[in-house]
C-alpha cells in the first residue's frame, strides 16, 4: 500500500466505524421497527381521499369548476406514488413481497409509475448519489448536471441548457407525462421485470380507465384541459419534491472513493418546515436520514434527525438543512451556473472533507 492510500483506507475505515456505531445505536432505540398502524392509517386516508374526489368528480359533470379537482387529484397521486417509494424500500412490512404488493397497488394501479422501473432506478441513485456514470437522477437528459453534460450539446439544446436555471419550472410541468412515458416504456422493454403483467394490467386500468373516465364524464375540450392540468400540476409536484433532495449537493467523478457515511451526508440536504412539508415531501424533508437509512418506517425519520446531526457535528461532517424555497434557489442557482460554463463541479464541502488532514 503505497503511502497516500494508507491514510486515505485509514480515514475510510474511520468512517466507517462511526457508521456501524451510528446504525447500532438506531436500532437501539428501535427506530428501524415497522409502522404499521401509521401505514395502514395512511394508505386508508390515502385511498378514501382519492374515493372522495371521485364523488365530487361525478357530482359535478360537465362543469369548468373541475378543474378546481385537477390540483388537488395531482396530490393525492404524488401521495400515493410516496407510498410505492415507501414500499420500495420496504419501509411498510417486514417482507419483501408483502412490500412489493404494496408498490405495485400503491405505487401503479393507483398511482400509474411502474413500481420496477422505479424501484430499480432509485436503487441505483441510493447506492452511489449525484456520482457522475452511476446515479440515474443526473444522466444528462432535459436538464445538464455538469459542465461536462453541456459540452456535449448541440444548437438549440445547448442554447437551452445555458439558460436552464430559468426553464427548469416550466420543464417541471411535462415531468408527469415523461414519470407515466417511462413507465409505460419500462413494462414493454425487453429487460426483466418481476412482475411485468401485473403492471402492465394495473397500468392500463390506471391510465386507460382514468383517461376513459374524464371523457365519459366531460366534454372532449374540458377533458383534455382537465387532463393537462392535473398531469401540469402532478409533474410540478413530484419534480418540487425531489428537487431539494440533490441538486446543487456536490457531484462527484466515478472514480472516487468515499465511505457510506460521508457519501450520503454529504451529497444529501433536508428541508425543514414541520409537518405540513413532511407531509408534502412524503418524508422526503429527511433526506440525508433516509439515505443513511432507507428501510426506516418514515415517520421515524425525524427521531434519527438528532442522532445523525451529532455524529456529524462530532466529526465535522457537513450537514446541510434548508427551508425549502430556499433549497430552490439554491437548485436554479446550482442549474445556472451549469449553463453558464462553471468549471468545478466538484466543490466544496466535499473536496474539503476528502483532502483535510485526519
Amino acid at each position: 500500500m503505497s503511502a497516500l492510500s494508507e491514510p486515505l483506507a485509514s480515514t475510510q475505515e474511520r468512517y466507517t466505524h462511526h457508521y456501524t456505531d451510528l446504525l447500532q445505536r438506531v436500532k437501539d432505540s428501535g427506530l428501524l421497527r415497522r409502522r404499521y398502524g401509521y401505514y395502514w392509517t395512511k394508505m386508508s386516508l390515502t385511498v378514501a381521499a382519492l374515493a372522495g374526489l371521485g364523488v365530487g368528480f361525478a357530482f359535478l359533470g360537465n362543469s369548468w369548476f373541475q378543474l378546481l379537482l385537477a390540483g388537488l387529484v395531482a396530490v393525492v397521486f404524488g401521495q400515493f406514488a410516496f407510498l410505492g417509494h415507501d414500499a420500495a424500500h420496504r419501509q411498510i412490512f417486514r417482507t419483501g413481497r408483502a412490500n412489493e404488493w404494496a408498490g405495485l397497488v400503491h405505487g401503479t394501479l393507483f398511482g400509474g409509475l411502474s413500481y420496477g422501473w422505479w424501484q430499480g432506478k432509485h436503487t441505483r441513485h441510493h447506492g452511489n448519489p449525484n456520482k457522475q456514470g452511476k446515479d440515474p437522477d443526473i444522466v444528462s437528459g432535459a436538464v445538464a448536471f455538469t459542465p461536462y453534460a453541456l459540452a456535449e450539446r448541440r444548437g438549440l439544446s445547448a442554447y437551452l441548457a445555458r439558460r436552464q436555471g430559468y426553464f427548469f419550472v416550466p420543464l417541471l410541468l411535462l415531468e408527469g407525462v415523461s414519470l407515466h412515458f417511462n413507465s409505460v416504456r419500462r413494462t414493454f422493454a425487453r429487460k426483466p421485470m418481476k412482475y411485468r403483467w401485473w403492471e402492465v394490467a394495473f397500468l392500463a386500468v390506471r391510465l386507460g380507465g382514468y383517461v376513459t373516465a374524464l371523457f365519459l364524464v366531460m366534454s372532449p375540450g374540458k377533458a383534455a384541459v382537465f387532463l393537462g392540468v392535473q398531469l401540469a400540476a402532478y409533474g410540478l409536484y413530484m419534480g418540487g419534491a425531489f428537487t431539494p433532495n440533490h441538486t446543487g449537493m456536490p457531484i462527484v467523478p466515478a472514480s472516487l472513493k468515499i465511505d457510506f457515511l460521508r457519501r450520503q451526508v454529504l451529497m444529501s440536504r433536508n428541508v425543514t418546515g414541520g409537518r405540513v412539508i413532511h407531509f408534502l415531501l412524503g418524508g422526503l424533508n429527511y433526506q440525508i436520514e433516509h439515505h443513511l437509512f432507507p428501510n426506516m418506517p418514515r415517520p421515524n425519520l425525524r427521531h434519527a434527525r438528532p442522532m445523525v446531526r451529532e455524529v456529524c457535528a462530532r466529526n465535522d461532517i457537513p450537514y446541510t438543512e434548508k427551508r425549502l424555497f430556499a433549497s430552490y434557489g439554491i437548485a436554479l442557482r446550482y442549474l445556472n451556473d451549469v449553463g453558464l460554463g462553471a468549471r468545478d463541479p466538484f466543490g466544496c464541502p466535499l473536496k474539503a472533507q476528502l483532502r483535510a488532514p485526519r
